[in-house]
């Protein structure tokens, strides 16, 4: 029989193994009062949503994103440029298409100003040294997902040249139309795939939002596996609920982005989770680090 370990010695021995993780993994004052960030990995270029953090300027939460490890800001419009490039930080993907999510490119009478949109950002883009800028399905409003695809492809065969001219990359995003965006079309990776090779351009990609395809389809590190060529961006968020990826959750970041990493993606995960605890920046550096593989 193995010698049991005293009850003193064990809670020692754990203690001390918890500090010593807490040492390699949080944020600590320096001898000067600056803060050092915990080295992160390099695998991931980290980034987040800025629209997540209302309560928070952009300023200061540029500041904060520095401090954490991120690279970039996400869905920002050029307005803000050059609060992101004072502190060194990438737009990793921009936004301002009119329409927003519900008025999009599946409609013919809306390309217009899309394309305007475009011709006016592209060449901002460009100058700046960004390279991904979203758009839109648009809902469905009684239009069949085949048309709708059909004048998607339409309307982003006349702005691919934009984009070649000036090196940037056209992002549909997939959202899931069961919880937050009811009859939304890009609803399901299979159609935004078949769009994909409807437009024939490296120059139009998806954003694959893990939270919206985990409600509609699930089988997340599968459809990565097969469908990464197509995707250009990736967000984060917490199933159900949308709030911060821990274990109060159903997916398992770590493994996610293991596969990320292994399809050798070299762009920008962002996270897009509420958070809804009491410390929001505490929660988005805690989500960094889950998926800093």
């Amino acid at each position: 029989m193995k010698q049991s370990i005293p009850r003193r010695t064990a809670i020692k021995s754990i203690a001390t193994g918890a500090a010593a993780f807490a040492a390699t993994n949080t944020i600590t004052p320096t001898a000067t009062g600056a803060h050092h960030k915990s080295a992160l990995k390099g695998n991931i270029n980290h980034s987040a949503c800025k629209w997540c953090y209302k309560g928070i300027e952009l300023e200061p939460f540029c500041e904060a994103a520095k401090d954490i490890g991120l690279k970039g800001i996400d869905l920002i419009a050029v307005k803000d440029f050059p609060t992101l490039q004072k502190h060194g930080l990438a737009c990793s993907m921009v936004t301002g298409v009119p329409g927003g999510i519900k008025t999009g490119l599946n409609r013919l009478e809306n390309h217009d100003s899309i394309i305007q949109f475009y011709e006016d950002v592209a060449p901002k883009m460009a100058a700046a040294g960004y390279k991904n800028v979203i758009c839109f399905s648009g809902n469905r409003d009684g239009m069949s997902d085949r048309e709708g695809l059909i004048n998607c492809a339409k309307g982003l065969k006349q702005i691919v040249p934009i984009a070649k001219k000036h090196g940037v990359t056209i992002v549909m995003e997939l959202l899931n139309s069961k919880v937050n965006h009811p009859d939304y079309m890009a609803d399901l990776t299979k159609w935004g795939v078949d769009l994909c090779e409807a437009t024939g351009a490296e120059e139009f990609k998806l954003l694959y939002d893990i939270y919206h395809m985990q409600i509609m389809e699930g089988d997340v590190i599968a459809t990565i596996r097969k469908f990464h060529s197509y995707f250009a961006h990736y967000h984060t968020g917490g199933v159900p609920g949308r709030h911060e990826i821990d274990n109060t959750q159903e997916l398992y970041y770590p493994a996610i982005m293991e596969a990320i990493v292994e399809t050798g993606y070299d762009g920008y995960v962002a996270q897009e989770f509420i958070p809804a605890g009491p410390d929001p920046l505490n929660s988005l550096k805690e989500g960094v680090h889950i998926c800093d593989v």
